[in-house]
């Protein structure tokens, strides 16, 4: 069971007497009250990870609007004695019936904002990063040797601004939205131009096995994208590592990347075509199935009027995803 501590700090003037039996209502686990100073009051709340959400929204709600109000999450390493998780008992049903369909209890909105923004900066260690996968995958590609393809995986920082690009369009913000999208174009950039100087400066066969099937797409490449974006979605919403599923979205993203770019760089205008419509496929079949996750998760903003933007671009964004890719899946059916 993974643990946080909520830390809420008041001015003196507020009355909580009362908060502690009103947070009863929620699934808290232990409440202290610190009252040490004249000018300030301060609530130490711990709760599991799957229910500081619900805590938080209700504790924004309600202090706002006050004056030197602040909250402050602290994930727990360990605490002493140990907390068991509680026993639901069969006849205490969920109040939000939602939750019955959701994969798992997930991180609190704000946790979620903070680790996927945190993916989505552009500095000299992202670009670097992009630079060396792009190269290890392109001699991986050219040496037709899976293992160093893999490799390449690894270290490639696609996933953040891929499920930054879904997240943002779930919550309707712009500002992240515009972030994810550059981070995502910078990424893909400095990596269409590194293979496209390899290809230019390499022999380049296409009958590589590597390179040829990355100029194709069918059923499979379409599952595999669709399942990367939602694996990506979940490892931020779960807490789970995202360094390794980060590797499938990789998968969807810069092997067919590295193939283009080294297709054009080598003259092979036909096949870098069909490369491209894999990358554009892979793009698309990632961020639906990313936003289909986040709103399944019951990912959404706080405030009413930032959920009617949410819920806007949401449908947008699936209806928009979901339309090129039935276009797109039809133009697969009668090229290839």
């Amino acid at each position: 069971m993974a643990l946080r501590l909520i830390e809420l700090y008041l001015p003196a003037t507020q009355d909580i007497s009362k908060l502690k039996e009103q947070l009863a209502e929620f699934s808290v686990l232990a409440i202290w009250e610190d009252n040490n100073t004249e000018t300030r009051s301060q609530l130490r709340i711990m709760a599991d990870s799957g229910d500081t959400g619900e805590i938080l929204d209700y504790l924004e709600k309600r202090f706002s609007n006050v004056k030197g109000f602040r909250i402050v999450l602290l994930p727990v390493e360990a605490t002493l004695p140990r907390i068991e998780p509680k026993k639901v008992k069969p006849d205490e049903e969920p109040k939000d019936k939602k939750r019955e369909f959701r994969i798992g209890k997930g991180l609190s909105r704000e946790e979620l904002y903070n680790d996927i923004s945190s993916n989505v900066q552009i500095t000299g260690f992202f670009v670097f990063l992009v630079i060396l996968s792009t190269l290890v995958a392109s001699i991986g590609i050219l040496k037709n040797n899976v293992a160093v393809i893999i490799g390449a995986m690894v270290i490639a920082p696609l996933i953040g601004p891929n499920v930054a690009w879904a997240f943002s369009t779930t919550l309707g913000d712009s500002v992240l939205f515009r972030r994810s999208i550059y981070a995502m174009l910078t990424g893909l950039t400095v990596s269409l131009v590194i293979s496209v100087l390899i290809g230019a400066f390499s022999h380049i066969d296409p009958s590589i096995s590597e390179l040829n099937s990355r100029t194709r797409v069918d059923l499979g490449d379409i599952v595999l994208a669709l399942a990367s974006g939602s694996a990506g979605a979940l490892s931020f919403t779960m807490g789970l590592p995202s360094a390794i599923i980060g590797v499938m979205v990789a998968v969807a993203l810069l092997p067919p990347a590295v193939t283009f770019g080294m297709l054009i760089g080598s003259g092979h205008i036909s096949l870098a075509l069909g490369a491209l419509l894999l990358l554009v496929v892979n793009v698309i079949c990632v961020n639906l199935s990313a936003v289909a996750t986040f709103l399944f998760q019951g990912v959404q903003p706080l405030n009413w009027w930032e959920a009617n933007k949410a819920r806007k671009s949401t449908k947008f964004a699936l209806f928009l995803w979901s339309s090129l890719l039935i276009v797109l899946a039809l133009l697969i059916k009668k090229v290839f």
